[in-house]
């Protein structure tokens, strides 16, 4: 990338501060593209399908994100950086649930859906699917992936036909 550590540290007193700033551009860039996919969706149904991949392309264009993000968690203790993590996972489920509701009030969902285990299992797939392209050393494998993984999601939450 060409930046030296004196560069970096002339900008960002801390290596929390760096974390704390990229951890504030994830978070605006993750949600704002998230709330895009969704709102140009037909259905509860399709905007969670277009929040999902939308996400993987975010994972897939800035491989770098959860490197950062897997590392500063396993840190012991309270971070700031945790934090803003852990506000980001908040928020981001708020939208989910929100969707995740819609779709049972129209009938595309279970109606004895459990909104926040559903949020989990959401949110968690795509952190095991992120973790394997990590393993894989490919985070074309992510995108590769993504879409069956998804369409088994989509069976378990799916309104009984």
């Amino acid at each position: 990338m060409g930046l030296t550590q004196g560069a970096l540290f002339r900008h960002f007193p801390t290596k929390d501060a760096i974390l704390e700033a990229v951890m504030s551009w994830v978070t605006d860039r993750l949600l704002a593209r998230v709330d895009k996919a969704a709102e140009g969706a037909a259905s509860p149904k399709a905007a969670l399908e277009a929040v999902f991949m939308t996400h993987i392309d975010f994972v897939s264009d800035h491989p770098g994100v959860p490197r950062m993000l897997f590392g500063e968690l396993q840190r012991p203790g309270e971070t700031l950086p945790k934090r803003m993590a852990q506000t980001l996972i908040r928020h981001y489920g708020e939208r989910l649930r929100g969707l995740l509701e819609a779709g049972k009030v129209r009938g595309e969902l279970r109606a004895d859906l459990d909104p926040d285990a559903a949020t989990t299992l959401f949110i968690g797939t795509i952190q095991g699917l992120v973790m394997q392209s990590m393993l894989a050393g490919d985070v074309t494998h992510i995108r590769r992936d993504a879409p069956g993984v998804f369409a088994i999601y989509l069976r378990g939450i799916g309104a009984v036909q």
